[in-house]
């Protein structure tokens, strides 16, 4: 802001001091002062009008050399620190800079060009001794609410401040006293809400650049820069420096509270604005620079150990919500009325999303727990959501605003979250949210008197507690992605159990239309792009102990194989053959040391048993792996399968060469889904032995669940195709296009290139873009994704058909419909993207390419 605007700017009051320029005041607080220099610190271009008091120096001083004003061996010392500093980064502090005028702490950094010095009286302490005594008293505490109420007690027990505060700041920017520490005789501001614009955006901006923020005085006087404009019409920013003046209005507040001082710690998670630490003292107060340095070290320590508990709350939470949604599924499993089922286990379900109450509107019947809208409302309510959502999760904080007649209930229910539960019915589960005003009256002293300045008393705490309740009037605590994120994944179990028993109904025909077309229509696409997504997340390092790497190690697997299932169900045949599923499971644990036989007749599983299977074979898998035949040189595995004179097939795994084998001392997960899930899912029979040579597994899948292929399995049985490519199979100069639209997805392609020696990879998002590159681009390979949302790859791949370069297709799809006849001939690799499959293709097709 320059000159000009500020003298035609009018004056700051209620209605226009979210604009303030709270960054270019003019002015400093007078403990301190302050000079501004050139860029190289070589000349004074402003000063505060007490720097010649506080530096003991008389004369003009703007025009100065800074060597003149504070020494050589001074200004040497400045220019070293300015030396580390870039612009609009947080000052460098020195402690005990003697000048001509006296021994001074010193904050110094750089600002669009400008170098700017503020001086304070030197004084004792140790800011590391500090910090560490308040570091270590809450670094071992595990859980958020006792964190932040030991937080209020350590800061003012070291900074003795009246009251301190822990404020955090909610999802439309209001905020809650979450923790308070205080003098006993004053009024108790715990659990209080505020409006959002109590603390207004560019105040919100400027905390997250200077994490710290001192008001010695709030009835103090102001100290003018001279001068307050430069040269050209322009102000002084002021957004870094410790000295800067406070609004008057934020003044104003503090006066009709009784507050004389106050400071204010940043608490940032995430990049963003979490909350603050907020000291009150009714007596002007100023802290040291030590003291100041401890405070904004433990501010920023706070934030890191809230970061990473907020982490752990949420996998904390997504882990009983999955271990809730196990039960359900094991329950669901051998229970033929669902609907009854849900009922019976509704209060089971109130624990997965934080909320008041939860419903259970199914074929027209109601059935409640907890706080809920009255039962004459849910079908209007049902209808309503139908309109809006479609078979979509939908979650709204205030209803009231889409549904007027909401109003008559907000009281109990002023906040909605449905998962529906079928496609073509408005049957829904509901979680609901009391309004969250209900609850909520000044804790205080009711008596208690603030005092009003000139804006009046809408600058009081209590009025504006007031103006918050009008506020958010009707409304609830809003739904998180977290909530939201676990409705989706309830969502999906619930519509699985759907499916599994509609297919057991009298019709089954037809239902099995309505499951083929759901899960080629709304499960492929979406599900195929959500499993690549919690594929790369799943993967990513997190070293939180063995057990938790274990969970993870594990559910990426299952993944994995379910996608693999998937994918044979929806391309078309229905299902498999089952080498091809061995081959799939076993392939990469074949090694020299380890002998893997796969022997039997080309037997084709239908879509059921392959997905049953495809989670039977994968547990075996991994448990001869972490302790079986597989997890060491001198193991072997046969895999063998025939037909009975009634057409069943008996699968036989043995394990031989292992360690020594004793059974399991507990019933897991992976434990039950072997030994339950062909008789339950395929009316089969199952059979496991835990001999000490070796484990024995025994399957008989019924007939209605097989059938002979017509030719072989393209993978020779007693063999396991695909082995794992190693390292030195690509050459490291091979030049890949990747088209690819997905960013996370593009960026987990290179990682897999990059792992086998492959750094050249030129991605495009569109096919143009691809097109405009291989004008002077020539790759080796190319890797296509068909389908890039706004188009296709179709015409870059008749570029590279033209051009004689290899290319494959990579599609999210169950199906290739999307790809013409005429690249018929063109490899597919389906999504997500598995390692072995990308690299043994571009092998191939490098292959031909050559000749071999």
């Amino acid at each position: 802001m320059n000159k000009h605007d500020i003298n035609a700017a009018e004056p700051v009051n209620l209605t226009n001091c979210d604009r303030e320029p709270i960054h270019l005041p003019g002015s400093i607080q007078p403990h301190g002062c302050l000079i501004a220099c050139d860029a190289r610190a070589a000349t004074v271009l402003r000063h505060s009008a007490n720097t010649g008091t506080l530096l003991g120096v008389s004369g003009d001083i703007n025009g100065l050399p800074l060597e003149q004003l504070l020494g050589a061996e001074a200004t040497h010392t400045l220019r070293n620190a300015l030396a580390t500093l870039r612009d609009g980064v947080r000052p460098a502090l020195l402690s005990g800079l003697t000048v001509p005028g006296g021994v001074f702490d010193v904050s110094i950094h750089i600002f669009r060009s400008t170098v700017i010095i503020e001086f304070e009286p030197a004084s004792p302490g140790q800011p590391l001794q500090l910090a560490r005594g308040l570091i270590g008293r809450i670094s071992d505490i595990g859980d958020i609410e006792p964190l932040v109420r030991q937080a209020a007690r350590l800061i003012r027990g070291m900074l003795e401040y009246d009251r301190v505060m822990i404020y955090r700041f909610e999802q439309d920017g209001s905020g809650k006293v979450a923790a308070e520490a205080k003098r006993g005789d004053l009024e108790s501001f715990l659990g209080q809400y505020f409006p959002a614009n109590d603390i207004p955006q560019q105040a919100r901006i400027l905390y997250l650049k200077n994490t710290i923020r001192i008001i010695g005085d709030a009835s103090g006087e102001r100290v003018g820069l001279v001068p307050v404009f430069d040269a050209s019409g322009e102000a002084l920013d002021l957004s870094l420096a410790h000295l800067r003046s406070v609004s008057p209005i934020h003044c104003e507040y503090l006066r009709n509270m009784g507050v004389a001082a106050s400071m204010s710690i940043s608490i940032i998670v995430d990049g963003a604005l979490w909350g603050l630490i907020a000291c009150h003292h009714y007596q002007p107060r100023t802290l040291s620079m030590a003291e100041r340095v401890a405070a904004e070290m433990f501010g920023e320590f706070f934030s890191l150990h809230l970061t990473s508990l907020r982490q752990k709350s949420r996998l904390a939470t997504a882990t009983r919500a999955r271990a809730s949604l196990d039960r359900f599924l094991r329950l669901a499993s051998h229970h033929a009325d669902i609907g009854q089922l849900l009922t019976e286990n509704l209060p089971d379900f109130n624990a997965l999303v934080p909320c008041d109450g939860i419903g259970l509107w199914m074929n027209g019947v109601w059935t409640s727990f907890g706080s809920v809208p009255p039962a004459a409302a849910i079908a209007a309510l049902s209808r309503h959501i139908g309109t809006l959502a479609e078979t979509r999760v939908w979650a709204t904080h205030a209803l009231s605003q889409s549904m007027p007649e909401a109003e008559d209930f907000c009281a109990q229910a002023a906040g909605v979250l449905a998962i529906p539960l079928a496609q073509t019915r408005r049957d829904y589960m509901f979680f609901f949210r009391k309004e969250l005003v209900q609850t909520l009256n000044w804790a205080g002293n009711p008596d208690k008197t603030y005092t009003a300045g000139p804006l009046g008393d809408r600058l009081t705490p209590r009025q504006s507690f007031a103006i918050w309740k009008q506020t958010v009037h009707q409304q609830a605590q809003p739904w998180t992605e977290a909530d939201r994120e676990i409705a989706e994944v309830t969502r999906a179990a619930l519509v699985e159990v759907g499916l599994r028993h509609s297919e057991l109904m009298a019709e089954e025909r037809s239902r099995a239309d309505v499951r083929q077309r759901m899960l080629n229509e709304e499960l492929n696409h979406r599900v195929k792009n959500i499993l690549a997504l919690i594929k790369s997340l799943v993967g990513q390092p997190i070293q939180e102990g063995r057990a938790l790497t274990d969970y993870v190690a594990s559910l990426k697997g299952r993944i994995q194989a379910l996608s693999f299932a998937h994918d044979q169900v929806v391309r078309g045949d229905g299902g498999g053959p089952l080498t091809d599923l061995l081959n799939a499971e076993l392939s990469p644990y074949r090694q020299p040391a380890i002998a893997i036989a796969v022997n039997g007749p080309p037997v084709l599983l239908n879509s059921r048993a392959f997905s049953v299977m495809a989670l039977v074979l994968h547990e075996l898998s991994t448990n001869a792996a972490k302790y079986g035949a597989l997890s060491r040189p001198g193991g072997r595995l046969d895999v063998s399968w025939s037909l009975t004179v009634h057409g069943d097939c008996e699968i036989i795994w043995r394990e031989t060469g292992g360690p020594l084998v004793s059974p399991p001392s507990r019933t897991g997960f992976g434990t039950a889904l072997i030994d339950r899930s062909v008789p339950y899912d395929l009316d089969g029979h199952s059979e496991v032995s835990y001999a000490r040579e070796g484990v024995v597994a025994r399957f008989l899948l019924p007939a209605k669940h097989i059938s002979l292929a017509e030719q072989p399995s393209h993978a020779a049985a007693g063999q396991v195709a695909d082995k794992e490519p190693s390292k030195g199979m690509l050459a490291a100069d091979l030049k890949v296009m990747l088209v690819e639209d997905q960013m996370l997805i593009a960026l987990d392609v290179e990682g897999m290139l990059g792992d086998h020696g492959v750094l050249d990879v030129m991605t495009s998002a569109s096919a143009d873009d691809a097109l405009s590159r291989l004008v002077d681009y020539t790759p080796d390979v190319a890797i296509l994704d068909v389908n890039l949302g706004a188009g296709t790859s179709l015409a870059v791949a008749r570029e590279l058909v033209g051009r004689g370069i290899p290319f494959l297709f990579a599609t999210g799809y169950g199906n290739s419909e999307m790809i013409p006849p005429d690249f018929s001939w063109v490899p597919v690799i389906r999504k997500p993207y598995d390692s072995t499959s990308l690299i043994t293709t571009i092998v191939g097709l490098l292959e031909s390419r050559d000749g071999r």
